[in-house]
């Protein structure tokens, strides 16, 4: 029985309880229908839970204020065209000047007017007077601005139309010619868009300076205002007083009979100048570097006829860049060197093998020295050559997914890679490894061209002398040679440079002359 008691006793309890929330709740709401029939904002009736048509004249009057803003934000919904036009707003003629200079037209345009290396000067230069004039205040005043633009496009882009057919089912959309017939209506019927203007009404700072923003404004819409500075002060005054007076607040709190009800909204910051300088210095580096990537092709493609006759070369069968696209792919790296490795395979084949071989018979073999290091010297570099030729073939072998070393481990891994970290780390390494080889072959192949050229330029210039000093046997030599000797070295060391400026070209510092 004392269990039945303590039961019904809590139940009891709970009921009074209940009766007395609900009290309290009942008289909270009745002091928030006393405090907003204090104030004089007429916009509801509490008595009879409805939006006046007051209230609808409020948002009338703000519809037809804003109207010219919404059709200017509608025209762009882009947001990056906000942000150019913020940041243009805020820049000085000599910045707009630099960024016009910076522009990849611009680029261009003065890199048929100057050299390589005075273009990629000028565009340093800019670049520093273009951000040395964004000091910290300048920035601030930039983001604020931009700040300011969203909050208030925010504002113009509410649906103050929605709203408004609530009260009107006649009205039409930005017609502004005859005044619409306003009904009072059941508040609860507008209680949800209440609550979405209050987010956007109360991030809106209304007392701070908005002349910026008006001449923004204005500049958008080219010289025309959308809105003058004086319509917008005289409605953000009105705001104030909304704001200060919770009316909207209290005929929500009223019509959803929660007094607890408080507006919700989320301040809008977002700093774009760091990111704005960030772009325009990319993107004039990025000018430059296609330029001189393009530049450097152009060079490149060049030399290849000049040597080859054709810019077509294939000498490789696995080091390839068919091969590096599955790698690529899956973002674990690539082969780095493969076309200067390709073009130098090749020349060892073609010419080195031909003509290379046919000079260095001649001078090497039977020819009759007087100064033996050079000889030595010579001999070294040819027999250095022939043996990177070999080393070349003998490492591309290696990379083949049926028999090579390096090859077969790559095939098995690379199915693997996408799960499990350890088989694309071995992969990577494995990259990197072949890479390594791949530069090692090119840089030291090139430096023994760079030897044997050097001497082949002494020995041409001997044959030319009277009296010459390295070799005491030219005119026997001619009788060996199935193309004129001067001839033939004078090709084989054209042929030399011209593949020594290529792999520089490619590779870098590593294969430069010495």
């Amino acid at each position: 029985m004392a269990n039945k008691g303590s039961f019904f006793q809590k139940l009891l309890d709970s009921l009074v309880g209940g009766k007395d929330a609900d009290a309290a709740k009942k008289k909270q709401l009745k002091n928030i229908a006393k405090v907003l029939s204090k104030t004089h904002f007429k916009f509801y009736k509490p008595s009879s839970d409805q939006a006046l048509p007051v209230m609808g004249k409020f948002f009338y009057d703000l519809y037809k204020a804003l109207s010219p803003c919404q059709i200017l934000f509608n025209s762009q919904p882009n947001p990056n065209q906000y942000k150019t036009a913020v940041i243009n707003f805020g820049l000085s003629d000599n910045q707009k000047a630099l960024i016009e200079e910076l522009s990849e037209e611009a680029i261009v345009e003065n890199s048929k007017k100057m050299p390589f290396d005075q273009l990629k000067a000028k565009m340093k230069s800019d670049i520093a007077a273009f951000t040395g004039e964004f000091d910290q205040a300048k920035i601030q005043k930039i983001d604020s601005l931009y700040r300011q633009l969203l909050i208030f496009k925010s504002f113009c882009l509410f649906d103050y139309y929605f709203i408004l057919k609530k009260f009107d089912s006649t009205i039409r959309e930005n017609e502004f010619s005859k005044s619409p017939r306003l009904n009072a209506i059941d508040a609860s019927y507008i209680a949800n868009d209440l609550k979405d203007f209050l987010a956007v009404l109360y991030s809106i700072p209304t007392n701070e300076d908005w002349t910026d923003l008006i001449q923004l404004l204005k500049a958008m819409r080219g010289g025309n205002e959308p809105i003058k500075g004086s319509q917008w002060t005289k409605i953000t005054m009105r705001l104030n007083q909304i704001k200060a007076s919770r009316v909207f607040e209290m005929i929500i709190q009223l019509t959803t009979k929660d007094p607890l009800y408080a507006a919700k909204y989320e301040e809008k910051r977002e700093l774009i100048v760091e990111d704005f300088i960030e772009k325009t210095k990319n993107e004039a580096q990025e000018a430059v570097k296609k330029l001189e990537n393009a530049q450097k092709n152009s060079k490149i493609d060049a030399l290849l006829k000049q040597i080859f006759g054709t810019t077509d070369i294939s000498s490789l069968q696995y080091y390839t860049d068919e091969q590096s696209a599955y790698f690529l792919k899956k973002n674990l790296g690539g082969f780095e060197f493969t076309k200067p490795l390709n073009y130098l395979k090749a020349f060892l084949l073609e010419y080195v093998k031909r003509d290379v071989r046919q000079y260095a018979d001649l001078v090497l073999v039977r020819g009759k020295w007087t100064t033996s290091p050079f000889t030595a010297e010579m001999s070294d570099a040819y027999n250095a050559i022939l043996e990177y030729s070999e080393k070349i073939t003998i490492f591309d072998k290696k990379l083949s997914e049926e028999d090579g070393e390096y090859g077969k481990k790559l095939k098995t891994l690379l199915p693997r890679a996408d799960r499990d970290k350890e088989a694309a780390n071995i992969i990577k390494t494995t990259l990197r490894d072949n890479n390594n080889i791949a530069r090692e072959y090119i840089v030291s192949a090139t430096k023994q061209l760079i030897i044997f050229a050097k001497i082949t330029k002494l020995l041409i210039e001997d044959y030319q002398k009277n009296r010459p000093e390295l070799m005491t046997n030219w005119k026997e030599l001619e009788r060996f040679a199935e193309t004129p000797i001067a001839e033939l070295g004078v090709n084989v060391y054209k042929k030399i440079y011209l593949v020594v400026q290529l792999m520089q070209g490619l590779v870098g510092s590593g294969a430069q002359q010495s």
